[in-house]
């Protein structure tokens, strides 16, 4: 059995790693709306790190939730999805860790 001050430590370092993800998400949505700019390298690198480090677990949820509309207007709802779905595992993950 973990006592308890060790499991309050380890729920909040998940729960951080959950917000960090959240966060990460949510600039990535930010950022489709925006058009790259690949002339700076380290901006080119950063935002290589978001996409490449939230698309996999996005893809997921394009899959079963496509785009409303058509053409360039189409409205991807899938990260809106993808954040209920990671914001359900954070209770669960968090709350069985304090258990």
């Amino acid at each position: 059995m973990i006592p308890l001050a060790a499991s309050v430590d380890v729920a909040d370092y998940v729960d951080a790693l959950f917000v960090v993800y959240l966060i990460l998400i949510l600039i990535n949505v930010l950022l489709s709306f925006v058009p790259r700019i690949p002339y700076y390298p380290w901006l080119r690198a950063v935002l290589d790190f978001i996409t490449e480090s939230t698309d996999p677990y996005l893809n997921v949820f394009r899959r079963v939730l496509k785009p409303v509309g058509g053409g360039g207007m189409a409205i991807d709802l899938s990260p809106m999805l993808a954040i209920v779905v990671l914001l359900l595992a954070r209770a669960i993950v968090v709350d069985t860790i304090l258990r």
